[in-house]
């Protein structure tokens, strides 16, 4: 398989992207590679509201693989088997995402929202969502039976990210409120940062309170 496509989101590292998709309202571009960058291939995608992006786990590539993980809902100390899971580290390292287009613009380039990838990630397919097929409500959903609620406040007393557009701060806030911090750290001295589009966002977590404190 070639990648026929690679995505432009402002998460640049694996640290702070959303854990699934549709949880943080954040536009991204889908843009073809050049074997691919046919109008004609894309005809008819602006009648549907959602899409399936299948994609490579780039940066999660390893040798072999293990049969059980630790997922980050149980608090990452339980383990359950690999597929049983959506962890990265499988044994073909391919992601599956539900994102909603927003347009289609010339090139063709795929503007969507809700994607929980990293910036440049490889898109081995795209497809149409259809909901009497993919979408089953009553379904069971095992340890994961709801979406995530916000894990923790976000403030920002000192307005440090005013310099950021009105969208770009929701969707930070957003993935912030998620804590993306490991679950086994919980250091309320420590000071994180993340990098978002072109910046770097530091901030501290103190009693599921995080606090921004600089953004350069």
């Amino acid at each position: 398989m070639v990648p026929i496509a690679h995505i432009e989101t402002p998460f640049k590292t694996k640290f702070g992207v959303p854990r699934q998709s549709g949880l943080v309202e954040c536009e991204a571009r889908v843009v073809f590679e050049s074997e691919f960058r046919v109008p004609e291939a894309v005809r008819g995608l602006e009648e549907f509201d959602y899409l399936w992006l299948i994609w490579k786990f780039h940066l999660a590539e390893r040798e072999g693989w293990s049969p059980t993980v630790r997922p980050p809902r149980l608090g990452g100390n339980k383990r359950v088997g690999v597929f049983a899971t959506r962890s990265p580290f499988r044994p073909n390292p391919i992601g599956l995402s539900c994102v909603r287009l927003l347009r289609v613009e010339p090139g063709p380039v795929l503007v969507v929202q809700g994607a929980d990838l990293v910036d440049g990630t490889p898109i081995l397919d795209i497809k149409p969502y259809l909901p009497y097929t993919d979408s089953h409500p009553e379904a069971r959903s095992g340890f994961a039976p709801d979406a995530p609620a916000a894990a923790l406040s976000v403030e920002d007393p000192d307005g440090v990210l005013a310099p950021l557009p009105a969208d770009l701060r929701e969707a930070l806030c957003q993935s912030l409120a998620q804590d993306p911090r490991p679950h086994y750290q919980d250091d309320a001295d420590r000071i994180y940062a993340m990098l978002f589009d072109r910046w770097e966002v530091r901030f501290c977590v103190k009693d599921n309170k995080l606090t921004i404190i600089s953004l350069h």
